[in-house]
């Protein structure tokens, strides 16, 4: 049964890593639902300016620069190139840095480019323009890692659904907030459309700056504290409930020493060693919140759950792994959709309910976007309530069923090109409620897969979601205004991979964590 207290009092926090086994969503005060706000918050404006163009695109922009269609699908397509590199680099960064100062990096690289809008006078300069603003993309990997690291196992699904969808929603949202700035903007300030679509993008600049500023004044890298003291803060936490035995390697110089069995090893004063603990210590004392685990299963957390900086050899296998391929792929299909139908939307229904006009379309392109609210975390729910009766086979199994369907919807989508509205809308909508779930289940997954890399899965599966957006914006670029063949194409390419990705083990054998 659930507890609705959970939304806004202190969690029970796991005992070895102090990540939040419940989620204060209205609890700023506390440090886990203040991290939480940031996360989802940093990305929602994120979202919203990288597809601040789309909404305006299609009749105002293009007028004003004389934009061909095949300019308009380039900018779609360039858009997402940067998001695919900055994601491969993002999550290494975090596995380095941690993850809030690569988000804030990211926020911050990104928005002086959207500040820029009024710079663009022709199509090089909206291409220009469009590759660099596509920098907020990338944060929803240190978004998603941030995330993994304040919330525990049997939540993590849950919040990195959460902070994912809300955020996502604000592909959405900039569908109704663009639009509605650029006529604010004509008939209150009497600005001409040449103008006024350029200052709108001044409001998600000046948002996004003054949220970053925010992450670094009141949020903490880690649950316990900075980044670079993760390795010490687990080891005091095993110190203090008696635990010894062999976790992982780390540097540096400890205050507090562990207790050993005869003939083991400790860490020498500014060496680099071995943590030396086993399962065989007692418990020195109670903590509050803290929630109650086995002694084997803190030293599992302790040893595969901590997030390490990988050498280039143990990098190249995770990256090659096949269990990374399956969130890649998933992901390649799911959020690729995502993104290339959010930037033709609009102008797929423009093509067939004219009469809907530019702010009519965009609105019901909206729709699209701003069901990830529900949509995204349902996918995350569900698969944190499946893997409580089914472990790490119950998500995989979840992600799988809602690719193949989405794929169904796609394919019903784009065969039917419906000229009624109902139908279309209610087609879209069915479509979104799969996918986006898809996009949730996924990341849910995600942190039990090589967690001591997480910031390198995380950014590998989402860049595999980029190179989707981009081959799936190519498949739409080159077939024009034939939108319903594009989305049955996508909907086939989807149950292929799925169907071929269904049989791989959602975790490596013999994994340590994760489990």
């Amino acid at each position: 049964m659930f507890d609705p207290t959970l939304l806004w009092r202190a969690p029970e926090v796991n005992p070895v890593n102090r990540k939040a086994r419940s989620i204060p969503a209205f609890n700023p005060i506390n440090v886990y639902g203040r991290v939480f706000s940031f996360a989802w918050f940093g990305f929602f404006l994120a979202f919203w300016s990288w597809y601040a163009f789309p909404p305006l695109l299609t009749v105002t922009i293009a007028k004003d620069l004389k934009l061909t269609p095949v300019d308009i699908a380039n900018s779609n397509i360039i858009a997402l190139v940067a998001t695919l590199l900055v994601r491969l680099v993002a999550g290494p960064a975090c596995d380095r840095f941690g993850p809030r100062y690569t988000f804030v990096g990211c926020l911050l690289a990104g928005a002086l480019p959207t500040a820029l809008a009024g710079a663009v006078y022709n199509a090089k300069g909206l291409l220009a323009l469009r590759f660099f603003v596509g920098i907020l993309g990338g944060s929803f990997v240190p978004c998603q890692v941030w995330s993994t690291g304040f919330f525990d196992k049997n939540i993590v699904g849950t919040a990195n659904a959460f902070t994912g969808g809300l955020g996502n929603a604000g592909g959405g949202v900039t569908y109704f907030l663009m639009p509605a700035i650029f006529d604010s903007l004509v008939s209150n300030q009497h600005l001409s459309a040449h103008v006024a679509w350029r200052v709108a993008f001044i409001v998600p600049f000046i948002a996004i700056c003054v949220v970053a500023i925010g992450m670094l004044i009141f949020c903490p890298d880690t649950p316990t504290g900075k980044w670079s003291d993760r390795h010490k803060s687990v080891q005091q936490s095993l110190v203090a409930h008696g635990i010894t035995g062999n976790v992982v390697d780390i540097p540096g110089e400890f205050t507090e020493k562990p207790a050993h069995s005869p003939g083991s090893n400790s860490p020498s004063g500014g060496s680099t060693g071995k943590l030396e603990y086993n399962a065989s210590g007692k418990h020195t004392g109670s903590f509050d919140h803290e929630a109650q685990i086995g002694e084997q299963q803190m030293l599992d957390t302790a040893r595969g759950e901590v997030i390490v900086k990988p050498s280039l050899k143990e990098a190249i296998h995770v990256i090659i792994s096949p269990q990374t391929l399956v969130t890649a792929g998933c992901y390649f299909c799911s959020f690729g959709a995502e993104l290339a139908i959010n930037s033709i939307l609009g102008a797929y229904y423009l093509k067939n309910f004219a009469k809907l006009n530019q702010t009519g379309t965009g609105r019901w392109a909206a729709m699209f976007g701003l069901l990830n609210i529900a949509f995204r975390p349902l996918g995350g729910i569900v698969s944190d309530l499946l893997y409580r009766n089914f472990g790490v086979w119950g998500k995989k199994g979840l992600l799988h069923t809602y690719g193949i369907i989405t794929g169904a919807f796609l394919i019903a989508i784009g065969v039917t090109n419906s000229l009624d509205h109902n139908t279309m809308f209610g087609l879209i909508a069915g479509m979104a409620f799969f996918l986006e779930g898809g996009n949730g289940a996924n990341y849910s997954l995600v942190p039990h897969v090589h967690p001591q890399a997480n910031g390198m899965i995380s950014g590998c599966t989402g860049a595999a979601g980029n190179l989707g957006g981009i081959i799936f914006a190519i498949i739409f670029r080159y077939n024009g205004k034939d939108y319903g063949k594009v989305f049955w194409i996508i909907g086939v390419i989807t149950i292929s991979i799925n169907l071929s990705l269904s049989w791989i083990r959602p975790i490596p054998k013999g994994q340590i964590g994760g489990h």
